[in-house]
């Protein structure tokens, strides 16, 4: 089990965060959504949607950086500004999920948010490896 670990350490603790991401990105909706904001009402059903996606935004970056991607670049105001950057085209394709799904088709809003999220994770993740925590050529090889 610890060799399995060891040889895909990578996707099994962005899995872990990812999902604890997730949690924390849906609480958050789920919260505003029954307490505040009123998700039949189209403005706050992506008010709900971005302010969960912000909190679940901070959390991905600083446990992707420490714990998934082993990240050591310096510049982390630049490395922050590229993750958040990835990480707005998964939003709008939450967003764009969330409008199509709840707003047009009249899905359910938690259903439809539980499918999204699912979309949101792949993007983020192939966005994050080849682009914000991408290993320099030849800090790769000298491991």
């Amino acid at each position: 089990m610890l060799k399995l670990y060891k040889q895909h350490h990578e996707i099994i603790n962005y899995l872990i965060f990812g999902v604890l991401t997730t949690v924390i990105s849906l609480m958050t909706y789920y919260g505003l959504t029954i307490t505040i904001l009123n998700p039949k009402i189209k403005i706050e059903l992506q008010i709900a949607n971005i302010l969960s996606w912000c909190i679940g935004v901070l959390f991905a970056y600083f446990t992707n950086r420490k714990f998934v991607f082993y990240s050591t670049n310096q510049n982390k105001k630049k490395e922050f500004f590229t993750f958040v950057s990835a990480r707005v085209s998964t939003l709008i394709l939450d967003m764009l999920v969330m409008f199509i799904g709840v707003s047009f088709l009249c899905f359910n809003d938690k259903i439809v948010k539980l499918i999204s999220q699912v979309l949101v994770i792949i993007g983020n993740y192939v966005l994050s490896k080849i682009i914000v925590f991408k290993k320099d050529s030849y800090e790769e090889s000298c491991k």
